[in-house]
């Protein structure tokens, strides 16, 4: 009965790998995304039978090119792309999480056309946890960077999970301050989860890795190409409960990923800046057309207290806390945040003396804040 009972296990996790492999390759298949995926699916019923079909059969299926037919003709071709693919996942650590696993964010399972595979490297753990994800420029200014690191900061106390991009600027920042607010994050790539981009944020990548998890749809080497970033922005906000935009003008890439949260019935808030910043003109027609004004992670949670359920407690002193300024070092902060400013104009527009700004400038950069 033991060694029966054993062979049920040992062929059941031979099917279940062979399942996982069926999905990865229909997703490597050039040209094949996730639109056409799930439609084959819708067709066929499942990746496997997708890829047993004849062409004859393929040919029925309505909006198929001719090119996919093609290339899903090629058997033993996509056999060992997704196996050379599962060897290099396991050098790396990294992991294949298929949409019909659990492990798979269930937030993201319900958007339209959710990537059939995700590649993720760090705690899995974390893909279905309360969320929320940060985003803004990557030309941030010192308020936009200091806000998006305090924002995540608290969040991250009460133990909600915050998402973003590790791009420059406010996404670099929210990770950061997520993680040394003693909290987990996600980063959601543009590129393969092998590639560092941009390079500059090759420290925060590793900590990332130790104390949150990266997460990409797209395959090992895979460049980060432009295309790739509305793509990627729309998993951002299918596995956040809600979207915060801390800076971001009015063109920028965070209102793209805006459009996906509105799209998915999902919460999107928004911090006021200058009024007379063109970095927060972006942010501030979102709060014009209805988003939520936000000041405090404590504002975020109210908002999706139905979503994210009650939240457990962390410990406020483990929280590294953000200098205290007074009027003055506030008021030259505002300047300094506002546009370029010359010396000879800061010190005429605040009515600071040279010395004395000398010093604030110093302490200003030694916090961090400039």
């Amino acid at each position: 009965m033991f060694y029966l009972g054993y062979m049920c296990v040992l062929m059941s996790r031979s099917l279940e790998a062979n399942e996982k492999k069926d999905w990865l390759s229909l997703s490597l298949i050039p040209g094949l995304g996730p639109v056409t995926f799930w439609n084959l699916i819708n067709n066929l019923g499942s990746p496997t039978e997708v890829l047993d079909a004849s062409a004859a059969v393929l040919q029925q299926i309505p909006g198929l090119k001719p090119s996919l037919v093609e290339a899903l003709a090629q058997k033993s071709l996509i056999d060992e792309v997704a196996e050379a693919e599962l060897v290099h996942l396991h050098e790396l650590d990294a992991h294949v999480i298929t949409a019909h696993y659990s492990a798979y964010p269930e937030l993201l399972s319900r958007t339209a056309a959710p990537p059939p595979v995700l590649f993720v490297r760090g705690r899995k753990d974390l893909l279905n946890r309360p969320s929320v994800a940060i985003v803004g420029s990557r030309a941030a200014t010192s308020y936009g960077r200091r806000t998006a690191f305090n924002l995540a900061s608290n969040l991250a106390a009460k133990q909600v999970i915050v998402v973003s991009g590790l791009a420059t600027g406010i996404d670099a920042e929210a990770h950061a301050g997520c993680l040394a607010g003693g909290g987990d994050t996600i980063a959601v790539l543009g590129c393969g989860l092998d590639i560092v981009y941009p390079r500059s944020n090759r420290d925060l990548y590793d900590q990332v890795i130790e104390q949150g998890v990266l997460l990409s749809e797209y395959a090992l080497g895979t460049k980060p190409d432009g295309f790739r970033f509305p793509a990627r922005n729309r998993i951002i906000a299918g596995i956040s409960h809600g979207v915060v935009v801390v800076e971001a003008a009015r063109k920028s890439g965070s209102l793209i990923t805006v459009q996906y949260a509105l799209e998915e019935g999902r919460e999107v808030f928004a911090v006021p800046g200058q009024i007379d910043s063109a970095k927060s003109g972006g942010a501030h027609w979102l709060l014009q057309q209805g988003a939520s004004l936000i000041v405090s992670a404590d504002d975020i949670i109210d908002n999706l207290s139905l979503q994210l359920g009650e939240l457990p407690q962390q410990d406020a002193s483990a929280l590294s806390q953000p200098a205290e300024l007074d009027d003055e070092s506030l008021a030259l902060l505002t300047l300094l945040d506002s546009y370029p400013i010359r010396r000879d104009e800061l010190l005429e527009r605040s009515g600071i003396k040279s010395a004395k700004i000398s010093e604030m400038l110093l302490l200003l950069e030694l916090e961090g804040l400039i």
